[in-house]
């Protein structure tokens, strides 16, 4: 349990996420993973630009959800790049004129500086080294969540020292 403890503080130490920051969700449905909505379990990611992440396991993607966790994650100055999911509505009372969006639906990938290449770059890189487990048990995904956000936080460090 300590080891656990140690890793999401490790993570947490770099909050609140400043600058440019991408939001965005992804679900994860390999076999022995918790069921949630529909057989899928939910996490949500905050990356900042200069490259930092941070996820989390989150029950549903409604505004309240989304909402709480990105005001207690981000500063108020940052600016906000999301897609156009329906739970980032609530932003704009916030974030006001910096909240920016691409229309994934629409073939809107890029649009100016807006884009959330970044964090989606994270959950492939997530799911690659996930799947060689074949299925994580509920009570450790957390950690093994944690784990690649600790990784890709430190890529530019030898961690085997």
């Amino acid at each position: 349990m300590l080891f656990r403890e140690c890793i999401i503080k490790i993570c947490a130490v770099t909050s609140p996420l400043s600058g440019e920051v991408e939001v965005d969700e992804s679900s994860l449905v390999p076999v022995e993973f918790e069921v949630r909505d529909r057989g899928k379990t939910i996490i949500f990611g905050l990356l900042n630009r200069e490259g930092k992440v941070y996820t989390e396991i989150v029950p549903d993607v409604i505004k309240a959800t989304l909402k709480a966790i990105i005001r207690g994650k981000v500063d108020i100055d940052s600016i906000i790049h999301s897609d156009g999911c329906q739970g980032y509505h609530g932003l704009v009372d916030v974030w006001n004129d910096k909240h920016f969006r691409v229309h994934h639906g629409n073939n809107q990938f890029v649009r100016g500086n807006s884009q959330i290449n970044g964090i989606e770059s994270f959950w492939s890189y997530t799911k690659i080294r996930l799947v060689k487990f074949h299925g994580i048990d509920t009570r450790t995904f957390n950690l093994h969540l944690k784990e690649c956000e600790f990784r890709f936080n430190n890529r530019g460090e030898d961690l085997y020292k």
